[in-house]
């Protein structure tokens, strides 16, 4: 169980490498619009603040790297930054998108769910 366990917590790690792409140097780009379903003119207004949460997204995998990196030891450092990736994802869902449940709460959720029972 532990080794599927790391395998979701990479996995959210990677989500998470990628939504810093997209919001810091894809944000006004076709990706990046098309990824959030911007228009060009919004994009550009908004562009420094997505590069603003994209970084705090790469925390968040920086953290569960840095968990999955310490091995056994990290397992407190991987509770608490999926612990933080499930806030984010439910706040994003309520106050954003509800499509952010499923793409960054849930499968933190289900991190969780296997470290615990790892």
């Amino acid at each position: 169980m532990p080794l599927i366990a790391n395998a979701v917590v990479a996995l959210v790690a990677l989500l998470h490498l990628y939504i810093l792409v997209l919001e810091m140097f894809l944000w006004a780009r076709p990706a990046g619009r098309r990824a959030f379903g911007l228009t060009p003119e919004f994009a550009e207004q908004t562009k420094v603040l997505a590069a603003n949460q994209g970084l705090y997204n790469g925390f968040l995998a920086a953290g569960l790297l840095w968990g999955l990196a310490l091995g056994p030891e990290g397992h407190a450092i991987k509770v608490f930054f999926l612990l933080c990736v499930l806030v984010a994802g439910l706040y994003g869902a309520a106050t954003a998108n509800r499509r952010i449940l499923f793409i960054q709460a849930v499968p933190a959720a289900v991190g969780l769910v296997l470290l615990a029972l790892g």
